[in-house]
């Protein structure tokens, strides 16, 4: 697939016409880069890459680990999502593990890059600032299910979101693209595998949920109880 082809399934670069994407390209102001292998640190707290990162293909997981060497999972970047730091604008990832949980292809943009193209195509800006502002939701969202509710709550809320955003509806489920095990549940949400093994068989039970080596079903009903219609596929 070609360079426009993929530039124009970047998010904030969605809905703009062929000839403004030509344009960007024109500006000469992304690199792009090699196919990543799974399992690879793109950045580590100790090495954080300077510049906006653009995911072309593949998904990356953003996590954080606590004095004892426990994982939390901050987020997971897919196609078309942003990520990185410079001195005028932040996705706030300057402090955390980024990992490819797949092979994965991204793009950058420096600092030079980033002013050149808001002078160029300055409509971008309002682009860029809802990104930002849909991931810092994304966070207190997390932040407020980590404070306010029990592990059954938080682990049906975090299967509804990730049904909603990697989700294939089939049969009255939504099979979650991605390879879940209990122990990755657990890292999203500060918890002991334990303690989810034990949610996850009581909705298993239930009919709540399906699961099988790595991957899990949520029942449609409780997709749509816990998020709305219009953020799912």
């Amino acid at each position: 697939m070609n360079k426009l082809w993929y530039l124009s399934q970047i998010s904030i670069f969605e809905e703009m016409s062929r000839e403004e994407i030509r344009e960007i390209d024109q500006l000469d102001t992304i690199h792009h880069f090699n196919w990543i292998t799974k399992n690879t640190l793109v950045q580590t707290p100790e090495s954080v890459r300077e510049g906006l990162y653009f995911v072309k293909e593949g998904k990356l997981r953003l996590y954080k680990l606590n004095d004892s060497g426990k994982q939390f999972t901050l987020g997971i970047l897919t196609r078309g999502n942003i990520f990185g730091e410079l001195n005028s604008f932040s996705f706030g990832t300057r402090r955390v593990y980024i990992e490819t949980m797949e092979s994965s292809l991204l793009c950058t943009m420096s600092e030079p890059q980033f002013e050149r193209l808001m002078i160029n195509l300055p409509q971008l800006a309002l682009k860029f600032l809802k990104a930002l502002s849909d991931r810092l939701k994304e966070r207190e969202d997390q932040l407020e299910q980590l404070a306010l509710h029990g592990l059954r709550k938080r682990v049906l809320h975090l299967l509804s979101t990730l049904s909603a955003k990697f989700g294939v509806i089939q049969d009255g489920y939504a099979l979650i693209d991605l390879p879940l095990s209990h122990q990755e549940i657990a890292n999203m949400l500060g918890a002991s595998r334990e303690a989810v093994s034990v949610v996850m068989s009581e909705l298993a039970k239930g009919g709540v949920v399906k699961t099988s080596r790595l991957s899990v079903q949520l029942a449609v009903t409780i997709l749509e109880e816990n998020i709305p219609r219009n953020s799912t596929h």
